[in-house]
């Protein structure tokens, strides 16, 4: 697959075309699991809270206060909503095609289908997007499907390429040790599967002989996210945990009300910039800048 567009800003044009002519990672079973998850994508951040309302709160301080946002893995549409309804224009971009249906027929129901287009694609290729059209990039789970560096890296081009100067840009990210009390609690015998966990720990993905059909995945360090952005021609804001303290432990958050919920997410929310915090939660934030 070649990767169109329009070289990003600071991108060395060899370079630019060395990493399209590169072979690339084939990710049609990524896009075949999200295309027969629909549902269960959908109701992740429902069982992961924490992560949704921090990563909101983020949003709220960092996002302009209007314009027009490219996301890119929009899924099913939890974020494209959250943002609808607060006036923006949304590009919603996600590999899954059913996801992005379900995207849409959501904003639909809420009467806010007129600030969505959808568009299918690889977050690698984003075809004839504007060069500097958006006033906010969001890059929301691409990054941790795509297990090689030049993949990452082109991503992140493309992504970089399509933001304003002086444009806000999102990204998400696994933590690959941060995930170790998740699969502790809910997929205990993964520890013996030798090879996986060697793979994971020192190379931050899984086997290349790994099943087809799962979830599939790269998982980052913490010292990598800045280095990564930064060669994208990005300033670095801010690197956050978005699951600060709780570990595997979503429901004694899920079942906060009123108050104590507000307060303790006032909390997590306060400490989830602090270092060890950011590398124990699964899912990590990164914030910056493109320069104008």
């Amino acid at each position: 697959m070649s990767a169109q567009g329009i070289i990003p800003q600071k991108e060395n044009p060899l370079l630019f075309a060395l990493k399209k002519s590169m072979v690339i990672d084939d990710i049609r079973d990524i896009q075949n699991y999200y295309e027969n998850s629909v549902e269960s994508e959908d109701s992740r951040l429902e069982r992961h809270q924490l992560e949704r309302d921090i990563t909101w709160l983020y949003f709220e301080e960092y996002l302009p206060k209007s314009g027009n946002v490219l996301e890119i893995g929009a899924a099913t549409g939890v974020h494209t909503l959250w943002m609808a309804r607060r006036g923006y224009q949304i590009t919603a971009f996600d590999l899954s095609q059913n996801e992005l249906e379900f995207n849409k027929n959501r904003l639909a129901e809420h009467g806010l289908h007129h600030q969505i287009e959808t568009r299918a694609g690889d977050a690698r290729d984003l075809g004839d997007l504007p060069e500097n059209g958006f006033d906010a990039v969001l890059l929301m789970g691409p990054l941790y499907h795509l297990v090689q560096e030049l993949d990452r890296e082109l991503a992140l081009d493309q992504a970089v390429c399509r933001l304003k100067p002086g444009g806000i840009f999102f990204s998400s990210h696994i933590s690959r040790f941060g995930i170790l009390g998740d699969l502790l609690k809910n997929v205990t015998g993964w520890i013996e599967e030798t090879d996986e966990v060697r793979s994971i720990i020192q190379l931050g993905r899984d086997p290349v002989d790994y099943h087809q059909g799962v979830f599939r995945g790269y998982f980052s360090t913490v010292e990598e996210i800045a280095p990564l952005h930064e060669q994208a021609g990005l300033e670095t804001i801010v690197i956050a945990g978005v699951e600060p303290a709780i570990s595997a432990d979503d429901q004694s958050y899920n079942i906060l009300e009123g108050q104590q919920r507000q307060l303790w997410l006032d909390l997590l929310y306060s400490i989830s910039r602090v270092p060890s915090m950011v590398a124990s939660s699964r899912h990590i934030l990164y914030i910056g800048r493109k320069p104008g």
